[in-house]
């Protein structure tokens, strides 16, 4: 129930009818929960929240035309005060982020017990976000890790020329020196200067090392 004693409204995004009808059959079940309206697409979960009916949206991730987190953010941008909860079979980190960053109050995998997703829709109506803070740390830690990554990534592709990273897959394919300035018909001193500065580049120790350390940055496949 709302603070005024009303059921809780439940706007459903979701593609699939029959999913759909499974749901608002679930929901019909218990005299708190009413459904007010099906949206099978982002566009129509849009035009739900300007006519403004539901107190929570329960949101499926795979949409049409967008994602859950894109319906999410249509929603929350018109009634704010609808809380979306996320229905997903995707247990991905940037899934879930996606979600988060669009306003979402909880995640939910497709795999979740009935008593969970209500509980998890009553909840929201009250105003919990139902994402754990430990897990939120995880998942907002994870994003800068990724984020340093590839920062990492695009600073050393900007650094090495087109020969450096000719002669770096071929020290991949396990050429030493000799054997590249012979492939690409150039001095072996040359060469030498090239790995010099690959190693440099990459902040490493030995060919190997650099080989290693341009796989991880996703230079090198």
């Amino acid at each position: 129930m709302t603070a005024d004693g009303a059921p809780v409204r439940v706007l459903l995004v979701e593609d699939h009818q029959v999913v759909a009808e499974g749901l608002q059959a679930l929901l019909e079940e218990y005299d708190d929960l009413r459904v007010v309206g099906w949206a099978p697409t982002v566009a129509a979960a849009k035009e739900a929240a300007v006519e403004g009916t539901a107190d929570v949206a329960l949101v499926d991730f795979r949409l049409p035309d967008g994602s859950g987190a894109d319906a999410a953010a249509e929603i929350r941008a018109h009634r704010p005060d609808t809380a979306v909860v996320i229905l997903s079979v995707d247990d991905s980190d940037e899934a879930m982020m996606a979600a988060v960053e669009a306003g979402a109050s909880g995640y939910l995998l497709k795999s979740a017990p009935s008593d969970v997703v209500v509980s998890a829709i009553r909840r929201a109506a009250e105003g919990e976000t139902l994402i754990p803070a430990q897990k939120m740390v995880e998942l907002l830690k994870r994003r800068r890790d990724v984020i340093r990554l590839e920062e990492e990534q695009a600073r050393v592709r900007a650094a090495l020329t087109s020969r450096e990273l000719e002669i770096l897959r071929l020290l991949a394919e396990g050429l030493d020196n000799r054997a590249v300035a012979d492939r690409l018909f150039i001095e072996y001193t040359t060469v030498r200067s090239h790995v010099h500065r690959l190693l440099q580049k990459l902040g490493a120790r030995s060919k190997l090392e650099a080989v290693v350390r341009a796989t991880d940055l996703g230079i090198l496949p």
